[in-house]
């Protein structure tokens, strides 16, 4: 296990280093070069990260694609690039169990992102190289910030303080919308603040540590710290974080590239979006809160980081992936002992795989219908694949076998109508509604009738070592 890094630009170092950085030094267009090859990127295999040294028009550089494939995934937990999914999600599950790992408080002076200050003449044209992620974006959208802000009612309480990832479109040099809905801890906090007809501070961050960004976008808890996971994921070592400027009841990571400080304006909406969006489709226009900024923060030569978002897979889905399906494990597993793993990985847990050991008849579907009352499978979970426990379920080999060899489909599918569902999903009508599929694709054990007696077939005794064998062949080029 190497080390883990604690900022964007040593992970940048690291991913150079293991030859899954690609630096564009020629000047490029703010668009269409920029989002080109974000999806560029996204098509290899194991795709690298691409950082630009020079966007026309702009003083800042931009990197994208940094958590873009499996291979930059396990680099950010610190493993081997070559760590399989299924041994990433193992790890992430043991980490996950160190929480909470307190976070260390630094001064003002040993933070890297308070080495510049802007307090005058805010213009966000100047600190951030900005684009259209897509061509009918309703303008120019910051898609991988941290976004902390704190309950208005108890702001002192650090366990409820959130940190989570949100769209965001620039609507002036110094306004912007966010989008908050309603399943998210930001809409508590508001809705607090609105109640009472008072601005919500806010902090916006760019550039994180890679482990900020992947738990900014984990759903936890409304009182589990997100500052406290990245601790437990960091195998133990605190996550280094610095008060705000403007608030004192919030704290970000000291490490990051730019802080954007504000407050969001109570009962204000404008129309944001459309928004090219994590299902790969656009989303409508919705009237969505916005934020006053009052104060930048940002490291010297600062990097701009964002993502693209396109039809799956892109930097989002690897970013969401694990991070989606370890919490809905942990949830299933406290009261679903016999849950093996949990494959959340598709378009943020909307489609979500479950391989589970059965005590008895119709097992399969009651653990599916715990994940749909979970905190992020009830908005979110559209389609649950139920599998049986020696199935992989990130293996969809695998899943498809068990489909087409233990589903009868008028008897293991499922349709239960008149849901929560995700607005985003562009199938979901009216937005915000949907119906939900379990496919229970789990061998009958009693009392549920199994008719016919079916054994499986096994490896041979020596499977083990010669894929071992064969594999250290192979790195050798068969000599």
């Amino acid at each position: 296990m190497s080390v883990i890094s604690k900022d964007l630009r040593s992970f940048l170092a690291l991913l150079e280093q293991e030859g899954q950085l690609v630096r564009v030094k020629e000047e490029v267009m703010p668009e269409p070069d920029i989002a080109s090859a974000g999806r560029a990127a996204a098509n290899f295999k194991n795709g690298p990260a691409v950082l630009f040294e020079k966007v026309r028009g702009y003083n800042t550089k931009v990197v994208t694609n940094v958590h873009g494939s499996w291979e930059n995934h396990a680099l950010m937990l610190g493993l081997p690039k070559d760590t399989p999914v299924k041994d990433q999600f193992a790890e992430l599950n043991r980490r996950w169990d160190m929480f909470p790992v307190p976070p260390k408080v630094v001064s003002r002076d040993q933070a890297p992102c308070k080495e510049n200050v802007i307090t005058e003449n805010i213009n966000l044209f100047d600190v951030l190289s900005l684009y259209r992620i897509n061509d009918q974006d309703a303008g120019f959208f910051i898609s991988k910030a941290a976004v902390v802000t704190a309950d208005h009612n108890d702001p002192g309480n650090f366990d409820k303080m959130n940190v989570g990832t949100y769209r965001i479109q620039v609507k002036d040099k110094d306004r912007v919308g966010i989008q908050a809905l309603a399943f998210h801890d930001i809409a508590v906090h508001l809705e607090q603040a609105e109640r009472q007809n008072k601005p919500l501070p806010i902090a916006i961050t760019l550039g994180n540590n890679p482990l900020v960004t992947f738990m900014a976008s984990t759903p936890i808890g409304y009182e589990q710290n997100e500052y406290e996971f990245v601790g437990a994921l960091q195998n133990g070592e605190p996550l280094e974080i610095v008060q705000s400027d403007l608030y004192e009841h919030l704290y970000v990571p000291a490490g990051s590239e730019i802080v954007l400080e504000g407050y969001i304006e109570p009962r204000v909406r404008e129309v944001e979006g459309p928004f090219g969006e994590f299902p790969g489709s656009y989303s409508g226009s919705r009237k969505q809160c916005v934020v006053k900024i009052e104060r930048i923060t940002h490291r010297t030569d600062p990097i701009f980081e964002n993502l693209y978002l396109g039809i799956p897979w892109t930097e989002i889905d690897y970013l969401m992936a694990l991070n989606t399906s370890v919490p809905l494990y942990k949830q299933l597993k406290r009261d679903f002992p016999e849950v093996v793993a949990v494959n959340a990985m598709y378009t943020h847990g909307i489609g979500v795989i479950i391989s589970t050991k059965c005590r008895f008849g119709g097992y399969g579907k009651s653990v599916a219908f715990r994940l749909l009352s979970t905190p992020h499978g009830m908005p979110y979970s559209k389609v649950v694949i139920v599998v049986d426990e020696f199935v992989d379920p990130f293996n969809l080999e695998q899943v498809m076998w068990a489909i087409t060899t233990r589903v009868k489909p008028d008897k293991d599918v499922s349709i239960i109508e008149n849901c929560p569902g995700m607005p985003l999903d562009p199938s979901s009508v009216p937005a915000g509604m949907h119906s939900k599929l379990i496919i229970d694709a789990t061998t009958p054990v009693a009392p549920e009738p199994n008719p016919r007696d079916v054994e499986l077939l096994m490896p041979p005794a020596k499977t083990g070592y010669w894929e071992d064998r064969l594999k250290e062949l192979w790195n050798k080029g068969g000599k």
